[in-house]
């Protein structure tokens, strides 16, 4: 009968036996480096449908990958520190998303870069257009401007008056110049009158609110790592002012957000984790088509409308994707 640690010791071993088979016949476990824009708490879902849907692929962290995390927390200086580490690593693939992309593009022109949640990516000039990116990074866009319409349609159904809007932008990030200039003609048309709230840093937020005092009936939240690193304390102060928000993802309303409109972006992220299987398997990144969101949720906080007084109408209920209550 076999003794209980030699089997323990024979099933340990077992785990080893994957990676020395591949340690002789030459082949080397693959460097994934994730350039994470916010936190690891923002970016968590993400990661984890990006890791899931790698692992569904036959790409296991730990055995045929190594994934190496960095977080910027929100802070733009840090894209450029993080992008020039993986390449000291020699990464073979760096996954990130929007403005990180930039930095990464400046730190490497051969690693292959998958940058997700692209706002603009051919307007930019990251890429030379979408059905050939052209050079060392393809990714996702999230199709930024068409989408402010669709925005500011579903906000004037739940606040029926809105004549004043606020618009929360991060100037330190370019990209969302191109969403305020939409929103802007847009409520030219429709007689809305835009106030920006314009901050480069965490520290400005609580200044930026105090300007508009009793100047608005909602307020445009754009996105970038700066706003989504600190998209609690935006809601915070957003809902103490008595402002219904809309957003462009679901976790600003998981955060006490009245309402979102915009791309899964778990779903982008799995996605983004079948550009890299290509990659990983010899395709460049050059020959990899950008795609733009299959899939748009519309969430509804009920907790917060009820707080902020207001009747989100049946009509609109109905239609969105997920109601938090």
């Amino acid at each position: 009968m076999m003794r209980r640690r030699q089997f323990i010791t024979l099933v340990g071993g077992a785990a080893t036996w994957p990676l020395a088979a591949r340690a002789e016949q030459g082949e080397r476990v693959r460097r994934i480096g994730v350039l994470g824009t916010a936190s690891a708490a923002a970016w968590g879902p993400w990661t984890a449908a990006f890791v899931l849907r790698l692992r569904e692929l036959g790409w296991i962290d730990g055995r045929t990958v190594a994934i190496e995390y960095r977080w910027a927390d929100g802070r733009n200086e840090r894209f450029a520190e993080i992008a020039a580490e993986f390449v000291q690593l020699k990464a073979d693939v760096i996954l990130t998303s929007g403005a990180a992309g930039f930095a990464a593009k400046q730190a490497t022109s051969t690693i292959p870069i998958v940058s997700v949640i692209l706002p603009d990516p051919v307007g930019s000039g990251l890429v030379a257009s979408l059905a050939r990116p052209g050079a060392n990074l393809t990714g996702l866009s999230i199709q930024l401007t068409d989408l402010a319409g669709k925005r500011l349609e579903l906000l004037r159904e739940v606040v029926p008056g809105l004549r004043r809007l606020a618009f929360l932008l991060d100037t330190g990030y370019p990209a969302l110049l191109l969403e305020m200039s939409e929103v802007q003609a847009l409520s030219n048309t429709l007689g809305i009158e835009i106030t920006k709230l314009e901050i480069r840093r965490a520290e400005d937020l609580v200044p930026a609110f105090e300007t508009l005092k009793d100047g608005a009936d909602a307020l445009y939240v754009s996105g970038g790592p700066l706003i989504s690193a600190n998209r609690i304390r935006i809601n915070t102060l957003a809902n103490a002012a008595r402002l219904p928000t809309m957003h462009g993802e679901k976790a600003y309303v998981e955060a006490g957000g009245l309402m979102s409109y915009g791309p899964n972006f778990p779903n982008l992220f799995r996605r983004a984790a079948e550009y890299v299987d290509k990659i990983l398997r010899g395709a460049k990144p050059a020959d990899i088509p950008v795609e733009q969101p299959t899939k748009f949720d519309l969430v509804i906080n009920l907790t917060t409308a009820k707080a902020l007084g207001l009747e989100v109408p049946p009509t609109l209920l109905a239609r969105a994707d997920e109601v938090i209550e």
